[in-house]
C-alpha cells in the first residue's frame, strides 16, 4: 500500500498489523464521505430471507472455526447465511479477514492484513472434503500488499482441493488485481478454476464513491483477458442495485459485460450493513429485476440471476447448472433481512 492509502486507527496513527477498522473508522478517508444514516428505511415485503436448519448452520460454523477459516457469508454479514449454511454450502474467504480497500458498501474490515497462512489451502481443502461439497466458491479480501495480489494463494487452494476432492467444481471470486493483472492471470492460467468470477459491483458513475481504489474498465478488462487466456473456462460477474444508479445505466453495464464475453450474471439489492455504510438509495422492485433478467437473456448470457436477495455466490452451483433464479419471497412466512 502507498502511504496515502495506509490505514489509520482511532488514535490518528498508522494502524498496526492485524487491527480491524470497521464502520466510521473504515470509511473515514474515502474520497466521497459517508454521512451516518439517522433513520434506516424499512425494507419492503420482498426483502426476506429463509430461516432453515439451525443445527446445520452451527455445524458449519463449528467446522470453520476448528480449521481457522473465514467465510464471506459471515464477514460481509450476508443476509442469506442461514439459508446457505442450512443447505450445507458456504463461500470461503481466503487470505485473512482484513481488506486493503475501503468500499463503503462492504462490511468486511479494513486495515493492514496479517501475513498469509501457508496452511490455509490445506485446511480449506480438508473442510471442503469434510463437508462433502460438490461445488465450492472461494473468494478473498483485496490484498494490495502482495506482489501478485494473492493469485498464487488462489492457485494453492485450487491445487489442494483437487487433491482431496477431485470431483468438486471450484468457482473463484477474485479481487481486481489492479496493477498486477498480467502476473495474476499468468499464475492462474497454470491452474484455472471451473468458473472465474469477478464482481464489477456498480455502474461506472458511482465508482469513485462506492469502489475507491478500483476502476470500471480495469474490471471489464480482467474478465475479458482471463477468457482470452482460458477460453474454455466460463466467466461470471455480479453487481448490486439500489445504490443510486438508473435503470438505463444498468442496461448499459449489462451490454458492456456481454461485449467482454462474460457468461454468468448476478444482480441483487444492496442492503446497508450499518448506519456508517453507504445508504440505500431505493429498493428496486421485483419487476425491475425481471426487466434486467429479460435483457440479459436477450443478450445471450448463459444464465442471469436477477432478484432482490441474489448475491454473487448465492446457490452458485444451481446457476452454473442452468437452473432458474429462485422466486421472490413475500409476506410473513420468511424473516426480514
Amino acid at each position: 500500500m502507498t502511504s496515502s492509502n495506509a490505514p489509520i486507527n482511532t488514535t490518528g496513527q498508522r494502524a498496526v498489523q492485524g487491527e480491524k477498522l470497521r464502520g466510521a473508522e473504515k470509511v473515514a478517508r474515502i474520497p466521497i464521505k459517508i454521512i451516518p444514516t439517522v433513520d434506516i428505511p424499512r425494507k419492503p415485503d420482498w426483502i426476506r430471507v429463509k430461516m432453515t436448519a439451525p443445527a446445520e448452520v452451527q455445524r458449519i460454523k463449528d467446522t470453520l472455526r476448528a480449521q481457522k477459516l473465514h467465510t464471506v457469508c459471515e464477514e460481509a454479514a450476508c443476509p442469506n447465511l442461514p439459508e446457505c449454511f442450512g443447505g450445507g454450502t458456504a463461500t470461503f474467504m481466503i487470505m485473512g479477514d482484513i481488506c486493503t480497500r475501503r468500499c463503503p458498501f462492504c462490511d468486511v474490515a479494513h486495515g493492514r492484513p496479517n501475513p498469509l497462512d501457508a496452511n490455509e489451502p490445506r485446511h480449506m481443502a480438508e473442510t471442503i472434503a469434510g463437508l462433502g461439497l460438490k461445488y465450492a466458491v472461494i473468494t478473498s479480501v483485496d490484498r494490495d500488499d502482495l506482489l501478485d495480489g494473492g493469485a498464487q494463494h488462489f492457485v494453492d487452494c485450487i491445487l489442494e482441493t483437487r487433491k482431496t476432492s477431485p470431483n468438486t467444481l471450484l468457482e473463484i471470486l477474485v479481487p481486481d488485481f489492479r496493477g498486477r493483472m498480467d502476473v495474476a492471470l499468468r499464475i492462474m492460467s497454470e491452474c484455472p478454476p471451473d468458473v472465474f468470477n469477478h464482481n464489477i459491483e456498480t455502474v461506472p458513475r458511482l465508482y469513485r464513491a462506492m469502489r475507491p481504489g478500483s476502476d470500471y474498465q480495469h474490471s471489464l478488462n480482467l474478465l475479458k483477458k482471463f477468457k482470452e487466456v482460458c477460453s474454455d473456462i466460463p466467466t461470471k460477474c455480479g453487481l448490486m442495485v439500489g445504490l443510486g444508479e438508473t435503470e438505463e445505466e444498468v442496461i448499459e453495464l449489462l451490454n458492456d459485460l456481454r461485449a467482454h464475453d462474460v457468461d454468468y450474471i448476478t444482480i441483487g439489492q444492496y442492503l446497508q450493513p450499518s448506519r456508517n455504510h453507504a445508504p440505500v438509495d431505493r429498493f428496486v422492485t421485483p419487476e425491475e429485476f425481471e426487466r434486467y433478467a429479460e435483457h440479459g437473456r436477450n443478450l445471450g448470457f448463459r444464465n442471469i440471476w436477477s432478484a432482490p436477495m441474489v448475491r454473487s455466490s448465492y446457490f452458485a452451483d444451481r446457476q452454473y447448472y442452468g437452473e432458474p433464479c429462485p422466486p421472490v419471497r413475500r409476506g410473513v412466512k420468511a424473516v426480514e433481512a
